[in-house]
């Protein structure tokens, strides 16, 4: 397989990913969501590693089942109980499961563009599955995908993403995807976790209210320096979607977080299954999604 196609068939970001092939993805997607029988022959006989050096639920297990939907063999690795624990590299271990003949990696990394560099000397398609802070495509596609389906096309609407933007590689992620389809994109975070070097405007949270989609991030403490966040009750009083500030969204508007949940942080408790909110069905959408990019890599 020649170097072009392996990047055409891998998905590292939504950077330099082009509309109309996000739209095609996303297309893809309300296919798999709609076809009637649950498990396919589609890449029957290819084998998927999901690997995954940093925690995750919701991720993980919605490529699991959508590699096992669309008839792959899957692998999980955690780096917990791998080689890892004893030294070796993400570089040696990735190339490990390449050389016992994996067709596809999903991968999750912590530090930032390994890997960028992974996918210059592996052979077989990368998808990423989050990676630092940078990007988190196939999260985004799925929060494109719920919007797409709540509003029936995404240009002209506007986005409040708010939160801990520093830290979030969704913010990122559906950052440069929604620009590509004329959305309005606006951050509304605390001043200590802005990244101002995105270049996106900050609004009060009043004005986020504002939005047609309100998309409340994770204040991610495992990134956190010491001291950034002073107490999760003074977050929530400023940056929290409490009960008070969702009674004032517009009627069409719809709330969404990439989850897990700080529940009575971010959000109270009782918006997170709100008629409003749209949590749990963005879940849902994520097994299409990922069905869509699975296919992609392995067509």
């Amino acid at each position: 397989m020649t170097i072009t196609k392996l990047k055409q068939r891998s998905l590292l970001g939504l950077k330099d990913l082009s509309k109309e092939e996000i739209e095609s993805i996303l297309d893809r997607a309300a296919y798999w969501e709609n076809h009637p029988v649950k498990v396919q022959s589609t890449v029957q006989g290819k084998f998927a590693a999901n690997m995954f050096f940093e925690n995750s639920t919701r991720t993980r297990f919605s490529f699991e089942v959508a590699e096992k939907r669309l008839g792959a063999e899957v692998l999980n690795f955690s780096s917990a109980v791998s080689s890892v624990q004893k030294g070796e590299s993400i570089y040696d271990t990735v190339r490990t499961l390449e050389s016992m003949g994996i067709d596809v990696g999903v991968i999750r990394l912590k530090p930032i563009g390994v890997l960028a560099e992974l996918a210059e000397k592996i052979q077989v398609p990368l998808i990423n599955a989050g990676d630092g802070n940078n990007e988190h495509p196939t999260q985004a596609l799925l929060d494109m995908y719920t919007m797409r389906k709540q509003f029936g096309e995404l240009k002209g609407l506007t986005v409040a993403i708010v939160g801990d933007v520093l830290h979030s590689r969704v913010a990122r992620s559906n950052l440069w995807a929604l620009r590509k389809f004329g959305v309005n994109v606006k951050f509304c975070s605390p001043p200590n976790m802005q990244a101002l070097e995105l270049d996106v405007p900050y609004v009060s949270m009043e004005e986020a209210l504002q939005a047609d989609v309100v998309m409340m991030l994770r204040v991610q403490l495992e990134r956190h320096e010491s001291g950034m966040l002073s107490s999760a009750e003074g977050y929530r009083e400023h940056y929290g979607l409490t009960a008070e500030r969702a009674a004032t969204i517009a009627s069409h508007a719809i709330i969404m977080h990439p989850a897990p949940i700080n529940r009575n942080v971010e959000i109270d408790d009782e918006l997170v299954e709100h008629p409003q909110s749209r949590i749990f069905t963005q879940m849902a959408n994520g097994v299409p999604v990922r069905m869509a990019v699975i296919e992609r890599a392995l067509s």
